[in-house]
C-alpha cells in the first residue's frame, strides 16, 4: 500500500525469545496461535503502514523466531540482542524506511486504529513543522499494551550515533525523548484516562488476562478494538484485578 506521504512507513516489531519473567513469552499460545503472530495479523488491519517487519537477534536461541518468519512469510532482519538501537536503525536502512512505528512482541492488543490515527497526527504536523518523535507513553493515558512510537527515520540515525549510555542502546527511543532540545517531541493523549489498565504480557498473570480475553473477542480474520476491550471490562470488571500486582520494569532493569 502507498501512504498519503509519499514516504514509506514501517512498522518494525522487536522480538526476541529470552525474557526473565516469562520465558519464550511471544511463542505463547493464545486462541490457538503463538502472540507473537497475533500481533503481526493485528498490524495487517493498519491502513496507512506500507511494511511489517520482526526485528530479532542473531543469537542462536533467536533460530526460532527466524524460522517462525519464514514460515508465515513475515519479513524480518537480524541484528544485536543487547543493542536494539542499532537494530532497529539497520532494520529501518535495510527496507529504506522513512518514518518507523515502533512496537514491541508483548503487546498482543496492540490497536490499528490507534496506530491509524497517530500515524495521521504526525504526517499532519509534518507538513508544517518538522515532528520527529510522537508517542503515547511519556504521559500515558492509554492502556500499558497499546505502547506506540513514531519517529522519523533521520531521528532514528541521529539517536543511532549519538547515545552512548547503556539503557539508552536497549530501549530504542530514550535518547530521543530526553533530548527535547535535539528533538522536536510530542504526545498522543487520550480523553479519558485509562492508563491503570495493564494489556502487556510479562507474567503469567499478564498472559491469563490476555487468554481471557482473546476467548471473549477474538474471531479470525477480524480484529477487535481497544474500545471493544474496554466493553469487555465494563462487563466483567473482575478481569482488572488479575494482574494489577505486577509492576512495570523501569529504564536500566
Amino acid at each position: 500500500m502507498n501512504s498519503p506521504s509519499q514516504q514509506k512507513i514501517a512498522a518494525i516489531v522487536q522480538a526476541r525469545t529470552g525474557s526473565t519473567r516469562l520465558p519464550g513469552k511471544i511463542f505463547k499460545n493464545i486462541s490457538d496461535k503463538p502472540m507473537l503472530q497475533h500481533v503481526v495479523e493485528r498490524l495487517f488491519f493498519s491502513k496507512l503502514t506500507d511494511q511489517f517487519i520482526i526485528a530479532t537477534t542473531t543469537s542462536p536461541e533467536d533460530n526460532a523466531v527466524e524460522e517462525f518468519c519464514i514460515k508465515n512469510n513475515y519479513t524480518y532482519h537480524r541484528g544485536s540482542m543487547n543493542d536494539v538501537l542499532s537494530r532497529y536503525y539497520d532494520t529501518a536502512t535495510k527496507f529504506s524506511a522513512d518514518i518507523i512505528v515502533r512496537i514491541t512482541s508483548d503487546c498482543p492488543l496492540i490497536d490499528p486504529e490507534l496506530i491509524d490515527s497517530m500515524l495521521n497526527v504526525f504526517l499532519a504536523a509534518n507538513k508544517f513543522v518538522r515532528l520527529d518523535y510522537l508517542s503515547n507513553v511519556i504521559k500515558r493515558t492509554f492502556p500499558r499494551g497499546l505502547d506506540i512510537e513514531i519517529f522519523s527515520f533521520a531521528a532514528l540515525e541521529k539517536a543511532c550515533n549519538e547515545a552512548k549510555e547503556i539503557f539508552e542502546r536497549e530501549h530504542v527511543t530514550p535518547y530521543i525523548y530526553q533530548h527535547p532540545e535535539k528533538f522536536t517531541i510530542e504526545n498522543f493523549i487520550n480523553e479519558k484516562d485509562y492508563s491503570s489498565h495493564r494489556w502487556t504480557v510479562d507474567t503469567e498473570e499478564d498472559l491469563k488476562l490476555i487468554s481471557i480475553i482473546y476467548s471473549e473477542l477474538y474471531k479470525p480474520n477480524s480484529v477487535f478494538y481497544f474500545e471493544d476491550v474496554l466493553k469487555l471490562f465494563e462487563r466483567r470488571p473482575e478481569l482488572f484485578s488479575i494482574n494489577q500486582n505486577i509492576k512495570q520494569k523501569s529504564l536500566g532493569e
